[in-house]
């Protein structure tokens, strides 16, 4: 039998001296900007009914419970936080919440994720300028990207694909089709851009494309903006518009609009394990 007295499983982590000191330091100023921004903190079961929602069931470490009911552990904190906050506490008027909680997926990963989540709200600005005000405190300078997710579907509906073409990443398979106006769309790169495109695409995807312009008009924020309009979101309930923060070729924090027992929200996650790195 194969010895794992001491080993650590690829994937998971360890803190400890001046990593888990600037761990700490993070969630403490992370706890200060958001209950200052008027958010309250929840803490949810590491198991979850409602993963499958979030996650595809190939990622997901899978049980099942004392009836035989399949059950994971929590590999995404946003669904089972808005189910919980709807179904279970029933309380409809706190609107803005926040977690620090780690998530876990197959084989044996584990990362650790701070995450806000405003109900009832489609104001996605807010949760750039929240996620930009951390990253300005800790004195990380990031690029903005912002994307929407009603794209990738208006195109596959427009050019006949299956949205596999997205999740599995073979957007060469749409660029082979030829066409001048796509390749403006996956090259834009300001606002200018944008504006100068709405007359040479699909009627269907000039809206989006505005959503953009206002995301990033909306956004007090500084830094250079990228804009990513083919960029698909593998988390299974953001539809809508999304941003991500990136540093040295790192994902420091992402977010979007989603739809989770019919109430329209926003959020988005910090990741602690890619922030620290940068400390």
């Amino acid at each position: 039998m194969q010895k794992h007295e001491h080993e650590i499983p690829n994937g998971s982590k360890l803190y400890f001296g001046k990593s888990a000191s600037k761990k700490r330091h993070l969630e403490r100023l992370v706890s200060e900007l958001l209950e200052n921004n008027g958010f309250s903190e929840i803490i949810t079961p590491f198991f979850s009914y409602h993963q499958t929602n979030a996650i595809s069931e190939q990622k997901l470490l899978r049980f099942s419970d004392e009836v035989n009911a399949s059950l994971a552990l929590r590999a995404d904190s946003t669904v089972d936080v808005v189910r919980i906050i709807t179904r279970r506490l029933k309380d409809e008027t706190t609107k803005k919440w926040f977690y620090i909680q780690p998530v876990f997926s197959y084989p044996s990963i584990e990362t650790y994720q701070i995450g806000a989540e405003i109900l009832d709200s489609t104001e996605l600005a807010s949760c750039v300028n929240t996620a930009s005000s951390l990253l300005q405190k800790l004195e990380i300078n990031a690029i903005l990207q912002v994307s929407n997710m009603k794209i990738p579907h208006l195109l596959c509906e427009l050019l006949g694909f299956d949205m596999s073409v997205f999740e599995l990443g073979r957007i060469e398979l749409i660029f082979a089709k030829n066409l001048n106006w796509l390749d403006k769309l996956a090259t834009i790169s300001s606002l200018a851009d944008i504006k100068a495109l709405q007359n040479n695409i699909p009627s269907e995807l000039k809206e989006p494309l505005n959503e953009l312009s206002t995301l990033a008009n909306e956004a007090n924020f500084n830094g250079k903006i990228a804009f990513a309009p083919l960029y698909y979101s593998k988390m299974r309930y953001y539809d809508k518009l999304f941003f991500r923060f990136l540093c040295a070729n790192k994902i420091l924090c992402s977010g979007g609009e989603y739809s989770i027992d019919n109430r329209n929200c926003v959020g988005f996650g910090a990741f602690s394990d890619n922030i620290i790195e940068l400390l």
